[in-house]
């Protein structure tokens, strides 16, 4: 059986861990209230709508709330 003689370090072991991660970029889709891209499963940045209700103010709202 397989032992090893020395101690694997943590620069090592990383560096072989991270030649298998990836980054990704988020997954956007359009909101269906302002056309706007946004990330899924997430309240609009910009609308402030998720699934078909309001559910936060945004900095337009607030203006015209004012």
């Amino acid at each position: 059986m397989a032992v090893p003689k020395h101690k694997v370090s943590k620069a090592a072991t990383g560096s072989r861990r991270s030649a298998n991660r990836k980054a990704t970029a988020p997954t956007l889709v359009e909101c269906p209230q302002c056309h706007e891209m946004k990330a899924t499963h997430a309240v609009c940045p910009n609308c402030g709508y998720y699934n078909g209700e309001k559910k936060k103010l945004v900095k337009a709202d607030k203006a015209k709330k004012d």
